[in-house]
């Protein structure tokens, strides 16, 4: 290959959006573009020498056995979607690994493709889709639902009056009385009913209240910590209904907790964010954090649904409300859950209309 091929090859590798590592006979890092340098947050220059699996580690144990495997035996092989620790943070890649031989030589060649941001909005437009279609289907039951309990509550009222014995009575007072909860129960599936009154607010005000809220109800056995942001600026809100949201979240991190442990509060702000498909120019970043057990794996995909309750007791209705309020904002809730933390993100749009 002539020298000027060689040098348009290397320009065409330089300027790739997608990250290409490349390793000698001893699995020692030998040329890395510059998009691989961004990706791992390092230099070339710090980055030559290192051993494949200093710089790139997996974090599901098949995928790392069989990333490991195919790099002992120098096979091709491509992997979507799995999740590598680099020395800063953890990431989403899509993994081709491949061998190259020239003059004897065995070199293998690594391409990394950052696919965290696709997975979220994915995520995230998955998770509003799935509010809406709740939010819908509510409607439709609660619509569904009210209309014969008027009626049955109607006729009780109509025998109570017609009826002369007290005895008899009693038994019209029950139908009424479990009408008229059956009503109660479907409003709080719908979840507030008024519209919100947006005013300008500090959201750290909101999370002291929820932290007073909780703290009267918890005692002192549970450690609220507090990590916020003194940057954030003042949001448009309802500030009842995003007390409302945060403290359904909070009370559920305390019973989880058995109001022993600890729940960290926390505030960023995020800039050039987007939320599904819209990108806003600043962005409150609110966290709730509890020390607890973790969201069992078999709910955490339909943890905002109606119904659905990772407590013994639990009506499940908490953390639904809460999606639908912070959704009134423009905003999302997501949950990340492991054993011995479990953190749900609230973002709110700072430049709300």
């Amino acid at each position: 290959m002539s020298q000027q091929a060689q040098k348009f090859q290397q320009q065409l590798i330089d300027n790739l959006h997608t990250s290409v590592l490349l390793f000698d006979e001893e699995l020692k890092l030998v040329y890395a573009n510059p998009a691989a340098e961004v990706l791992l947050a390092m230099s070339l220059r710090h980055l030559l020498g290192k051993r494949v699996f200093e710089l790139v580690q997996c974090e599901q144990d098949d995928s790392r056995s069989k990333l490991r495997e195919v790099i002992e035996s120098r096979n091709s092989y491509t992997e979507r979607e799995i999740t590598i620790r680099t020395h800063h943070h953890l990431l989403t890649v899509d993994c081709t690994v491949m061998t190259i031989s020239e003059s004897g030589q065995h070199s293998l060649m690594m391409e990394l493709q950052q696919v965290d941001r696709q997975v979220r909005v994915s995520h995230e437009e998955q998770l509003i889709s799935q509010q809406q279609a709740s939010q819908e289907l509510l409607r439709g039951l609660a619509h569904e639902i009210k209309n014969p309990l008027g009626g049955l509550r109607g006729a009780a009222q109509l025998l109570e009056m017609e009826l002369g014995d007290a005895e008899l009575k009693e038994y019209t007072g029950v139908i009424i009385n479990e009408a008229d909860r059956l009503c109660n129960l479907v409003d709080r599936m719908l979840g507030p009913s008024k519209l919100p009154h947006l005013a300008e607010l500090n959201i750290h005000e909101v999370l002291e209240r929820v932290r007073q809220l909780v703290r009267a109800e918890s005692g002192d056995q549970l450690n609220i910590v507090r990590d916020y942001d003194p940057s954030i600026p003042l949001l448009k809100g309802d500030s009842d209904q995003l007390i409302q949201a945060f403290l359904n979240i909070a009370r559920n991190a305390a019973r989880a907790l058995d109001n022993h442990g600890e729940i960290t509060l926390r505030s960023r702000i995020l800039r050039q964010f987007t939320l599904g498909s819209q990108r806003h120019r600043l962005v409150a970043k609110i966290e709730i954090s509890d020390n607890g057990p973790g969201i069992p794996h078999a709910i955490r995909e339909t943890l905002f649904l109606p119904m659905i309750s990772a407590s013994d007791g639990g009506m499940g209705l908490g953390l639904s409300i809460a999606q639908s309020l912070i959704a009134r904002f423009h905003g999302l809730i997501e949950c990340d859950s492991e054993p011995g933390k479990t953190t749900f993100t609230i973002y709110l749009p700072v430049e709300n209309d």
